[in-house]
């Protein structure tokens, strides 16, 4: 890793620049405030359905949720990242969630949010990371693509209730 990788992605707990706070894993006392966080991406969920999906996430080193802690302690945003395995590729990093406070937008928190979600990714063998955007997030795609993303597939998603 460069110099200049390690200051753009700064370990979990450690201060990176830009950023006043703290990227680091997210915590039980946390699952609230994730909770909130995604409702405003229009996943309401609570404390309790959050808990309960991330016990089943720590059972597995293959995922991660990292958070972003402002220097008051609020939990200003977060990102879960996952390897994503399939036979028909080589495995890769997948972002399966991410969403900084509409208060916090703009101050580079993402950024540094994202930065840590792709060294995670590195550390875990993975030479690529993806995500999902909903087309109607303009503001979310223009972020990724200053980050580097390329826009590469445009499809329909489908799922059935059991």
């Amino acid at each position: 890793m460069t110099r200049s990788e390690k200051s753009a992605s700064p370990t979990a707990g450690e201060h990176s620049r830009g950023f006043a706070g703290e990227i680091r894993e997210a915590l039980p006392q946390d699952y609230a405030r994730i909770a909130e966080l995604a409702g405003q991406l229009t996943y309401p969920s609570s404390a309790e359905q959050v808990a309960e999906r991330l016990g089943g996430m720590r059972r597995s080193q293959e995922n991660a949720v990292f958070v972003a802690q402002l220097p008051s302690g609020e939990i200003a945003a977060w990102v879960a990242v996952f390897v994503y395995r399939v036979v028909e590729a080589d495995a890769r990093a997948e972002i399966s969630g991410f969403v900084v406070d509409e208060r916090y937008r703009s101050q580079k928190i993402g950024m540094h949010l994202l930065a840590r979600a792709e060294r995670w990714a590195r550390e875990n063998g993975c030479r690529a990371i993806g995500l999902r955007s909903n087309v109607v997030r303009d503001r979310a795609h223009a972020f990724y693509e200053r980050n580097g993303y390329q826009h590469i597939k445009t499809q329909k998603s489908f799922r059935k209730d059991l």
